[in-house]
C-alpha cells in the first residue's frame, strides 16, 4: 500500500527554508508543492533546487489546493501572523522556533488552529535526538531519584556577519531577542522538556560584544516547579563556540549531554552507554545542521493529521520556552529581581536597558 503524501508549502526562503525543503524530499509521507518569498530572487532560487512553483503572494501559496501543510520559516516577529493566516485557509502548520516573541501573539495562533481545526507544530529539533529522549525517560522513571539541579550551558559563536546578514536579525521587533530568543530557546526547551516546568527566574541579560540591538549573553538562576534548582548559561559571543551542555543531577544519578551525545550516566547499577545522534551541531556556524531533526518534525506532523492526534509539539508546548525567556528578560529590566511564572501579557516585553550599547567595530 502506497504511502499517503501530503503536499507541502514553505513560507520564507531564507537560511531554515532548504532544511525544511530537504526534509520534506527525505520525509516518506511528505511532498514539497510550492515554496513563498516575498523577496522574488529568494523564492525563485529555493524552488528551481526543488523544481516546485515560487510565488511571491502568500495569498497565492494559501490558496493552492495541492498544498494541505506549510513550514513558516520567516523572522520571528512574523511567525504568528502568516500562522493565523493559513490557519483560516485550513493549512496545518510547522512553525520554525521560537513560536513567536510575543505571549500574546502565540496564544491568537494557537486559537487561530484549533478553531480552524488545523495542526499546529512547533519546531525543536533537539527533542528528537535518541539521546535526550533517553535521558527524559531516564528522568521520568525516577532512575536520578529525587532532582536536585538541571544546568544548561550554550555557549555558541555568531560573527558580526551573521548579524548583518539580514535587517530582522537582533532586533527587538522581529528576532525578540538575542541569544536566549534565537539560539538559547533550544536549550530552554531541552531543559523544561527534561526537567519539568519553571516556578520563578532571576537573570541578567547583556551586550557585551556585539554591536546589537538585543542581548548576546544571559545568566539565569531557576526554580523548578518540582523544587530543584538550575543555572542557565547562553550566549553567541564566545570564541570558537561550543555544542550545548545539559546536566541532570538527581540524589541517585547524573547524566550528561554534550551537544546530542551522551557524555555522562553516572547511575547505580547500570554502564554507560554512547549514545549519538546523526545531527551535527550549530556552535559555530548556522548552517551546520543536519536535516534529521526536521524530517522527523515533519513526518510526526504528517502522522499527527493522518491520525488526528497532535503532533510531538504542539503549539501550546512550544510556547513554554519562549515563556520563560520573556520572565528572564522582566528579571534584567528589574534589576536581577525574582520573576514568578506565569507571566500577563503585561510583563511580556524586551530585555536589557535600551541605554546599554557597547562600542561599534
Amino acid at each position: 500500500m502506497a504511502t499517503e503524501k501530503l503536499g507541502w508549502g514553505i513560507i520564507g526562503c531564507g537560511v531554515i527554508a532548504p532544511f525544511h525543503a530537504q526534509a520534506v524530499a527525505q520525509a516518506a509521507n511528505a511532498e514539497l508543492r510550492a515554496v513563498y518569498d516575498i523577496v522574488e530572487e529568494k523564492a525563485q532560487k529555493v524552488g528551481a533546487e526543488y523544481n516546485v512553483p515560487y510565488v511571491t503572494d502568500i495569498a497565492e501559496l494559501l490558496a493552492r489546493e495541492d498544498v494541505q501543510v506549510v513550514s513558516i520559516c520567516t523572522p520571528s516577529g512574523l511567525h504568528a501572523e502568516q500562522a493565523i493566516a493559513a490557519a483560516e485557509a485550513g493549512k496545518h502548520i510547522l512553525c520554525e522556533k521560537p513560536l513567536d516573541i510575543t505571549l500574546e501573539k502565540m496564544d491568537a495562533m494557537i486559537e487561530a488552529a484549533a478553531a480552524n481545526n488545523v495542526k499546529l507544530a512547533g519546531v525543536f529539533q533537539k527533542r528528537s535526538a535518541p539521546a535526550v529522549h533517553r535521558t527524559r525517560q531516564a528522568v521520568r522513571n525516577g532512575k536520578l531519584g529525587k532532582l536536585v539541579l538541571g544546568d544548561c550551558c550554550q555557549k555558541w559563536y555568531r560573527s558580526h556577519e551573521y548579524y548583518a546578514s539580514g535587517d530582522w536579525r537582533a532586533s527587538w521587533e522581529m528576532d525578540g531577542g538575542g541569544a536566549l530568543m534565537n539560539q538559547g530557546v533550544h536549550a530552554v526547551d531541552l531543559l523544561l522538556w527534561i526537567m519539568g516546568g519553571v516556578a520563578r527566574v532571576s537573570a541578567y541579560c547583556r551586550r557585551l560584544v556585539r554591536n546589537i540591538e538585543v542581548e548576546d549573553t544571559a545568566v539565569a538562576i531557576l526554580e523548578f516547579t518540582n523544587g530543584a534548582l538550575g543555572v542557565l548559561e547562553a550566549t553567541t559571543s564566545v570564541t570558537p563556540g561550543y555544542d550545548c551542555r545539559l546536566e541532570i543531577h538527581g540524589d541517585a544519578g547524573t547524566i550528561k549531554l554534550q551537544g546530542e551525545e551522551i557524555v555522562a550516566w553516572d547511575i547505580e547499577g547500570e554502564a554507560q552507554e554512547a549514545v549519538e545522534d546523526e545531527a551535527r551541531g550549530a556552535a559555530a556556524d548556522p548552517t551546520a545542521l543536519d536535516t534529521a531533526g526536521h524530517r522527523r518534525h515533519v513526518e510526526d506532523l504528517c502522522e499527527a493529521i493522518i491520525q488526528d492526534r497532535e503532533p510531538q509539539i504542539p503549539g501550546n508546548e512550544a510556547r513554554k520556552a519562549v515563556e520563560v525567556i520573556k520572565a528572564i528578560y522582566l528579571s534584567s529590566r528589574q534589576g536581577g529581581a525574582t520573576v514568578e511564572l506565569p507571566l500577563s501579557y503585561e510583563d511580556d516585553g524586551p530585555g536589557i536597558y535600551p541605554s546599554q550599547v557597547i562600542p561599534k567595530w
